[in-house]
Order: C-alpha cells, then sequence, then structure tokens
C-alpha cells in the first residue's frame, strides 16, 4: 500500500467513527433502548453495512486483496481506540442513553469491527494462497 492509501484509510477510519459515534449519540437510545426487535435488526443490519461500505473504499481505492486485513485493520484503529474513551464513560458521552445499554452497545461494536476484521482477514489468507 502507498502511504496515501494508509492516510486514506486512517482518516476514512476516523471520521466513520466519529458520524456513527454521533449518530448513536442522537438516536441509540431508539436503537438499542426500545424493542427487541428493532435491537437484532439493527445488530444484524449495521455491522454488514459498515462492513459492505469498507470494503467497496477498499475496491475505489484498488487495495490490493492481499493487503486487505492491514487495509481493514487501518479503517476499524480510530474506532476501536475511540470506543475504548466512550466505554470507559458512557454515561458522560451517551447522555441519553441508560448506563446498562454499554453492554449492549460494546457488543454491537464488537460484532462490527469483528465482522470487518474476519471477512477481511479471510480475503487476504485467500489471496495468499
Amino acid at each position: 500500500m502507498k502511504f496515501s492509501d494508509i492516510t486514506i484509510l486512517l482518516l476514512f477510519g476516523l471520521t466513520f467513527w466519529v458520524l456513527g459515534t454521533l449518530y448513536y449519540v442522537s438516536r441509540g437510545h431508539l436503537i438499542l433502548e426500545t424493542t427487541t426487535l428493532r435491537y437484532w435488526i439493527n445488530f444484524i443490519a449495521t455491522p454488514i453495512i459498515s462492513t459492505v461500505i469498507c470494503f467497496v473504499l477498499l475496491r475505489f481505492r484498488h487495495i490490493a486483496p492481499r493487503n486487505w486485513a492491514s487495509a481493514s485493520l487501518l479503517i476499524a484503529l480510530p474506532g476501536i481506540l475511540g470506543e475504548v474513551l466512550i466505554l470507559a464513560r458512557f454515561t458522560t458521552y451517551m447522555p441519553r442513553m441508560l448506563p446498562e445499554t454499554a453492554g449492549s452497545y460494546g457488543a454491537f461494536l464488537f460484532l462490527s469491527y469483528g465482522l470487518l476484521l474476519a471477512i477481511s482477514e479471510a480475503v487476504t489468507l485467500r489471496a495468499a494462497n
């Protein structure tokens, strides 16, 4: 990967995380604290949509499949590090949600980042063989 790709992927990851966090600050209580059905629909759909968006970027930037694992890690790292701060002070940064929602929110995030990284690793391993 070129240095410009690394920079773009990190900045995209940071921007994607900031926008997602702002969305959940304002609307998270409507997703995570309403009906079980709404929660599970979002729990399944959001990680899939997020992963597809990231893969579209990788294809648009012509990132070789052998580099997808490291490229996806560059996208995910700003969000993972940012979420550490949010989850450590959940009621401060997510004031519209109940403190008990932190676990559901964390699970939501783990699934999103895990799906992106797992599929990227599979693509990378397949490209290496």
